[in-house]
């Protein structure tokens, strides 16, 4: 692991590791951060954790629409709402905090929508990874609108959803390919959800981007195309490869040039 910044020194533990630790922790490194109460951002493959004195205040990952879209598109505001909270301060917190003093959310419902980006951003996060994660140390925020939650309860929910998602399907590759559509011979029926997923299945998008699209999370955009896969209506297709290489322009002196080179042949 890779820390950026002057950490405190990590407090010894014993072999049952950190209170209400559960065995197997997703990530070791995250655990540490908890136990030790730090406060920065742990960067991963796919995602990224915002601590706050060893708690999670935010998620990011490329996966998951964040908080702001889950607001704008089925929530009370505006993207121009949004836009113009964010132009006035420099953090996902300050704008959530200058939206609700104005009275353009309600406490409730900003909750309800944090905590959905969170843990669905957390989820991506926690996914295995091939590189190492890093942690920046940084400084504690202000108050802010947003609840923290306890890693365990982040790792928990995120071992809950891999578990659910197997039960359904358990091939994890409809996650992230690109979507087609299958042709069972006696299609089931499927629930107003999941035929707006299946209405964007194209060949191109992958689960995440039709998530994006209809301003859904991601999480229950997976469950939607599970249940799809074992209904036989979807399938992973194949990621689409490089473009080929452009074909070389041909001008007036090379065709001059192959005239020749063709009358010289002709003349042998």
């Amino acid at each position: 692991m890779t820390m950026v910044g002057t950490p405190p020194p990590l407090p010894v533990r014993g072999k049952e590791g950190g209170q209400g630790r559960t065995q197997g922790a997703l990530s070791p490194m995250l655990s540490r951060l908890a136990d030790e109460r730090a406060t920065g951002v742990l960067i991963r493959e796919h995602g990224t954790l915002h601590l706050s004195d060893g708690h999670v205040v935010h998620a990011e990952s490329r996966l998951a629409p964040g908080l702001d879209l889950l607001l704008t598109a089925h929530g009370p505001l505006g993207t121009a709402d949004w836009q113009q909270a964010g132009r006035r301060t420099d953090s996902l917190p300050g704008a959530a905090r200058l939206l609700l003093d104005a009275g353009r959310l309600t406490t409730g419902v900003l909750e309800l929508c944090h905590l959905g980006a969170l843990f669905d951003a957390g989820y991506f996060a926690l996914a295995p990874s091939s590189t190492p994660g890093r942690f920046r140390y940084g400084i504690a925020p202000g108050p802010a609108p947003l609840r923290p939650v306890p890693v365990t309860a982040l790792e928990r929910e995120t071992v809950r959803r891999r578990e659910l998602l197997h039960r359904i399907w358990p091939d994890p590759a409809t996650d992230s390919a690109p979507l087609i559509r299958a042709d069972p011979v006696a299609a089931p029926p499927v629930t107003s959800r999941q035929r707006a997923v299946l209405e964007l299945v194209d060949g191109v998008r992958a689960a995440p981007d039709i998530a994006r699209e209809l301003g859904r999370r991601t999480f229950q955009t997976l469950v939607d195309v599970r249940r799809l896969a074992a209904a036989g209506l979807v399938a992973p297709g194949t990621a689409p490869g490089p473009s080929p290489p452009p074909l070389p322009q041909v001008t007036d002196p090379d065709i001059a040039l192959l005239k020749r080179l063709r009358d010289a042949l002709e003349a042998l």
